[in-house]
Parts: structure tokens; sequence; C-alpha cells
């Protein structure tokens, strides 16, 4: 009979059919595959046929002989709690994508500028009130100084993006300021670079939250008690669509970006011309004398409002570290969507500025309503009144899905610390959906501690910005200037790259510098000491899994007839239960001992009269002994965590295996009822090197009678 293939994938060699080798007709491989083959008697003598029941829903496919796949049915669990985990997980998440699938899920152009370039672009709604709310310290006449700020600025981000589109090629493999760096300059510059860069991805998740929420709060006053609780929530949200693929995150964030860009190029086009053609405004319009100086226009109020109003720069350097969620050629099309973000950021920042200078916008202390809100109810009057609502609703979208960023370069830069060895392993692996599911899960978290611990305060997070990313953009320039000079005899275009890069280099170093000192008391230095001590966290990780590689060798001989077992068994009572965990054991080895720790006589007597009736059924050469250990002060564990340290020491030759039975109960509330002993045992057994310990699982029916329900002292 031909059988029947569940993946329509047929195998290399038929069941029942001998192999060339002349082994063994049917395989391992096999039965796993079509399930046993039943031979049936016919109706006449020497009839007989073959029958194999095929499964519903296959687990394996075979695709090559020696080789077989999962399918999507062996990742459904047993149990009714666990599959209702597992279809609420896929109702939230969505069905888990194959590996071979992974190119599919890359970004095209326009969806990796909505995803990596949300938190830059979302910048220009609050960087110019950034800089209005810093000089207005020196009163409103100061506040003309918007514009050669904002020009600077301008001149650093055409100065950095130069640099990463010199960074992109040379390391298409992404990574960004971490892998550069650690290349180049060594282990803690990149480990420097990578804390500096985590902090601010998770400051931007933070920010970003709270200025949306911020938003919500000032069209709706009265949600003003639940700003954390709705910070949480808009944070959970994000997680999930998240944890559903890059490819299925980026589809949904795009609309907002797309929508706040059009908005703000609107906003821009149809202010300037009201401004400039139909009303003849000056460049500068007259700022009135409302608040009155606290302090001199001192290069110290320039360099602090600099400083504040280079949050337009953050999430620059997220499409070199995001390379690979490119779609081919990867580096072209990161090349491309990096200058298209440039572009867009560098004429909305300007173009914001110069409608808060000609309309004379100042900002209010309160934050409410904002400079942007004010620009848009100059520009949006009239017939144009109604896009003031569609405009402030851009906004709030762009601010509150900016973080996606975040979400995207994060968990990517833990997993390359995590392949080094610098965080846990578990931040390398993909979940279901090919996302960095530790990462992301982390992100999360932290953002919400932060969140919590601010208590949503935009203008409390906010001084922790742009620090820790200035720090990054230094390290990475300097790492690319020492990749050219390398390069030097192989690249004819060297020195030209070394000077682009050079330049991104020093003039980045001296922004952190000044970001760092101007922000310091306000903020700035928990970011300082962050860094640090991530450093060593990371370095602490790392030696901890070189001490674990060096050690990880277990002291047993190389060939199995050389291993020796010395068995010990806790039994409490002679019942089925234990007879089958004897039995296992005696298989096992031939010494076997089974140890009893007596807390109370009376129990123990019958016990051991128990132990000598079925002792008679046993063989006598069988080696199998009954220890019981008397203790005055009814501990369990201690005693016999004692006899199994003695019996280690005595016997360094043979392998000390530890039996402990475990009762499998049918109901997730029965849990706490049993296995509290063997769960204390087994957790102090961990930690001694040396000891093997076996679990055996004794399942419990649901419904037992009265009379053969086994107990457990506990």
């Amino acid at each position: 009979m031909n059988p029947r293939h569940a993946s329509g994938d047929k195998p290399e060699q038929q069941p029942g059919k001998a192999r060339q080798d002349g082994s063994a007709a049917t395989d391992d491989f096999d039965v796993i595959l079509f399930g046993p083959m039943e031979e049936r008697q016919g109706s006449r003598l020497g009839d007989s046929r073959v029958r194999m029941v095929l499964p519903a829903r296959p687990p394996f496919h075979r695709l090559r002989e020696g080789t077989l796949e999962a399918t999507e049915s062996a990742e459904i669990p047993e149990g009714r709690m666990q599959q209702a985990t597992y279809w609420l997980k896929r109702a939230l998440i969505g069905v888990p994508i194959a590996t071979a699938r992974s190119d599919q899920e890359r970004l095209t152009k326009f969806k990796a500028l909505a995803v990596l370039s949300s938190d830059a672009i979302s910048s220009v709604a609050f960087a110019t009130e950034a800089i209005l709310i810093n000089l207005v310290a020196a009163g409103s006449a100061a506040l003309a100084w918007t514009l050669p700020i904002s020009l600077v600025i301008l001149a650093l981000l055409v100065v950095v993006t130069l640099s990463y589109r010199q960074t992109i090629p040379a390391y298409p493999n992404g990574g960004g300021s971490y892998i550069v760096a650690r290349e180049n300059l060594g282990t803690i510059p990149g480990l420097v670079a990578a804390a500096a860069l985590m902090i601010d991805y998770v400051l931007n998740v933070a920010v970003c939250v709270a200025a949306g929420v911020h938003n919500v709060v000032s069209l709706f006053p009265s949600l003003q008690p639940y700003v954390i609780l709705m910070d949480l929530v808009l944070v959970l949200v994000m997680t999930v669509l998240n944890l559903r693929g890059i490819r299925e995150s980026g589809t949904i964030f795009a609309l907002p970006t797309y929508f706040f860009i059009v908005s703000a190029l609107l906003l821009i086009g149809v202010g300037l011309t009201k401004a400039y053609v139909f009303h003849h405004q000056p460049l500068i319009g007259h700022f009135v004398p409302t608040v009155q100086a606290i302090e001199p226009l001192t290069i110290f109020v320039l360099l602090r409002s600099f400083a504040t109003g280079c949050s337009a720069m953050t999430g620059v350097e997220a499409i070199s570290n995001g390379i690979p969620i490119f779609r081919k050629p990867e580096t072209r099309n990161a090349t491309i969507t990096l200058t298209w973000m440039a572009c867009i950021l560098g004429t909305l920042f300007l173009g914001i500025t110069l409608l808060a200078m000609t309309y004379a916008v100042q900002a209010e202390p309160s934050g409410n309503p904002t400079v942007i809100a004010k620009i848009a109810s100059d520009v949006f009057t009239g017939p144009l009144v109604f896009l003031f609502p569609l405009f402030q609703l851009s906004v709030l979208g762009i601010l509150t899905l900016s973080a996606e960023t975040s979400y995207a370069d994060f968990p990517r830069l833990a997993s390359l610390l995590a392949r080094d060895k610098f965080l846990p392993s578990m931040f390398s692996f993909r979940g279901d959906r090919l996302a960095f599911s530790s990462g992301i899960i982390a992100l999360a978290l932290l953002s919400a501690l932060l969140l919590i611990g601010f208590k949503g305060d935009t203008n409390s997070l906010i001084n922790l910005f742009a620090v820790g990313v200035f720090i990054a953009f230094t390290l990475s320039q300097s790492g690319m200037v020492v990749h050219w000079w390398r390069l030097r005899a192989s690249q004819k275009s060297w020195l030209r790259s070394m000077i682009i890069n050079g330049t991104g280099a020093l003039t980045t170093a001296l922004v952190a510098l000044v970001v760092a000192t101007m922000k310091f008391l306000e903020g700035a230095w928990i970011v300082v000491i962050l860094i640090p001590l991530m450093v060593w966290l990371f370095q602490s990780i790392s030696r901890h899994y070189h001490l674990v590689e060096q050690e990880r060798t277990f002291d047993l001989p190389l060939h199995p007839q050389d291993i020796h077992h010395r068995i010990v068994v806790p039994i409490d009572r002679l019942d089925r239960a234990t007879i089958q965990s004897l039995a296992y054991a005696r298989s096992i080895a031939n010494h076997v001992t089974a140890v009893h720790v007596d807390i109370d006589e009376e129990h123990t007597n019958q016990m051991r009269a128990d132990w000598e009736r079925w002792q008679k059924q046993i063989p006598e050469g069988e080696g199998i002994h009954l220890l019981i250990i008397a203790s005055p002060f009814r501990s369990l564990v201690r005693p016999l965590l004692a006899y199994i340290d003695v019996m280690h020491q005595r016997h360094p030759e043979e392998i000390l295996t530890v039996i402990l039975p475990e009762f499998v109960v049918s109901h997730w509330w029965e849990y706490p009822l049993h296995n509290q002993t063997a769960l204390r045992l087994k957790t102090a057994l961990l930690f001694r090197p040396g000891i093997a310990v076996l679990n055996l699982p004794q399942h419990l029916q649901t419904h037992m009678p009265s009379g053969s329900a086994h107990h457990e002292r506990t």
C-alpha cells in the first residue's frame, strides 16, 4: 500500500521497503511520520494485510533522509490552559512565520522611512519650542536667536547625514555605532556606544508616549488623572503591534507618519505664502515683551538653547543601525532612505522655525498650547480653519507612534550584543513572527518603569534626551576615521571619506560636550552615570559566559561502559508510585539505595514493615537497600542533602544520581498541593556539581477513587 503524505513531500524510502544497505525496513523516522504499521489477518488462511493509521495533523514532514521538519501542528500544546494561552497569543500576535520567509518580511523604502524615521521627523513638533523656551529666560527680545541656532542645527544635520551615508556601505550588516566603534576603536568604546544608544532608545519611547498623551490631555483636560495609565496602555499596544513583526507594524505605522509629513508641509506652504506673499511680514516678527528677562543673554543661554534644540537630531542613526530590515539591495535602499529622511527633517524643522519667527510665536511655560499648535491656529484661519483639528490629529499621531524607531532598533542592537555575549542569549532569538521578542518586551518594561518614575512628565524626561545619541554619533564617526585610515592603500577616495567622517566626529563630540554640560544638573547626570554602569554590566555578562564556556565540562567518562551508577531514591512510603520509581532505578544500576527520613516513628515503622514484605519478592543479588535517617528536629531536606553529600565524597568514581518522583496533576490549582519537598531538594542539588538529578513524573488522574489516592508528605 502507498502511504498518504500530510505535507505532499515524497519520502526517499517508503515504509516497509528494505534499504539498500540491508538494514531494518522501518526506522524511527517512518514511525514518526506515518505511525506504526499493524498486520491484520484476513478471513482466509494465509491472508494478511498491513494497516497504517495516519495522523490527522502530522507534526512532522520529511525534508531528506534522516531529517524531519516540525510543522505548525507540533507547536500546539496539549493542556487546556496551555492551549488557551497559545490561541490567545495567536490572536494577538498572529500566525507564526517560518524562517524561510524572512526575506519577505523585509521593508520597502516607503515603509522603512516611516518606521526608522518617525523618531527624527516627530522631533520637529517640539524642537523649535525647546529652543524658544530656553531663550525666553533672557527675555522676549532674545527669541530672534532661534533662527541662527536652528541653522547651526541644520548644518549639523548635513554633516551627520553625510557621515552616515559612508557608514552604511562600509558596514552593510547594521549595528551602527556599536559595530563601527567596536571593530575600529575597541571593545570598551563599542560598549559605550551601545549603552548610549540603548538609553536613548528607552528615553525615546518614554518621551514620545508622554508627549502624545500630553497632547490628548490638552484637548481633553478631564483625562489628567489617568495620564500614567494612558501611557502604559499605549506602550502595551505598541508592544503587541511590534511583536506581530516588523513588516506588519511598518504597514500600521506608515499612515500616521506620512499623514504628519503631508500636514506639516501643507502648514509650512500655506503659512509662508500668507506671511511673505500676501501679508509681507518680516522674517523676524515683533515678539511682544510678555516675559521679563531673568538672566542676561549670554553664551551660556545660547548653548543651553542649542543643546535642547539638538533633540531634533535624535533618531538620525536609526537607518544605519537597521540596514538588514531593508529589501535587497539593502545598502542602496538604506542610503536613499537616509537622504529622504534628512531632507524631510531639515525642511520641516526649518519651515516650522521660520513660521515661529515670522508669526512671533512664543512658548507657554505650561506647554499648553504648544508652539506648533499656536502656529497652526495662526495659519489655518478663515476657510482653512477645518485643517486645524486635522493637523493637531497628525501631530498627536506622529508623537505617539514615533517610538516605533526604538522598537525597530533597540531589539536588533540587543540581539547583536547577545550574539557577542554581552547580553543574555535570549535577546538573540527571534519570536514566532521573526521579531526579536525579548528585546521588544525589555524595551517596553524599561520604558514603562521610566514613565512611572517620572509620572509621564515630558519636560522632566526630555532633559535626559540627546546626550546618549551624540556620544554614539561621536564614537561611530571616530571609528569610521580609523576605518578609512586602514583602507588607505586600497581605497582611492579614503582621504575625502576620512575628512567627512573626521569633521562629523569633531562636530558631534563638541555637541555631546555642550549637551552633557548644559543639561547635567537638569537630569543628564543620570545618563552620564548610567552609561559606565551598563558597560560594567555588559562586561560582567561577558565574563560569566566566558567562564561558563571554560567550565562547561562534566567529569564523566567518554565511553558508556566506563560509567558506574549509584542511585539514591528518597521515599516517603512504599506504595505503587514508590515501587515504580525503585523499579526504574533498578533498571539503571545494580546499587540502589532508598532513603527515608524519619520524622514520625509510627509512620516509619509501618513503612519498614511494608519494605520487609516487599523485599521477599526481590532477588537477593539486586543490591537494593533501605536507609532510614532519624531526624529529631523534623527536617526533611537537610538530612537528605547531608547524606547525598557524604555519598558523593566517598564514591567520587561513581555517578551519583538522585531520582525524584514528581506528581503531574490535571489542574493548575492542584500544583501547590504537591512536589514541595521534591522542588526544594531539586533546587538545592542544582548547585552541587557532579550530581545528576532525574525527575520521574507520576501522573494523577482527574477523578481518583478515594481508596487509591496517593498522599505525599510536603
